[in-house]
């Protein structure tokens, strides 16, 4: 099975609190930021990706506890793609959406930011387009 079939097989397959997080995600609905879901990244599959700002949100069930080091090498690989990786556990996003969503919400506008302030270092001005998808255009 290539990582195409299984990124499929996994979004018909979702937790219960992966599909309660991606309600709040799908269609641009947090803040207009666009998220897929079951992605490949490289040699992996994330829960969730914002690729216009490098963000991926992993959702960890009971198994992840023992498997410590495989995701310590895997968030440190993807880290190295210039992803940035956050993790919250099933039982928080089933018992504290509210806080998960707030919690995102503050991460975006903090890579949103962080991405702004590279542009600019980097010599490209920032335009806006849409509501607020943030892309680099090669100033003068």
């Amino acid at each position: 099975m290539d990582i195409k079939q299984k990124a499929r097989q996994l979004r018909e397959h979702s937790t219960d609190a992966e599909k309660l997080l991606w309600h709040h995600l799908r269609n641009r609905r947090l803040n207009g930021w666009k998220f897929r879901r079951q992605f490949p990244v490289g040699k992996y599959i994330v829960d969730f990706v914002c690729q216009e700002l490098k963000l991926i949100i992993e959702i960890d069930g009971g198994q992840h506890a023992d498997q410590i080091t495989y995701d310590l090498e895997r968030t440190r690989i993807l880290n190295s793609k210039r992803y940035q990786v956050v993790r919250y556990w099933n039982n928080e996003v089933l018992g504290n959406l509210t806080g998960v969503l707030e919690s995102l919400t503050l991460t975006l506008a903090r890579r949103r930011t962080a991405q702004r302030e590279r542009a600019y270092v980097h010599g490209w001005t920032v335009v806006e387009q849409c509501r607020s998808n943030c892309r680099g255009v090669r100033g003068e």
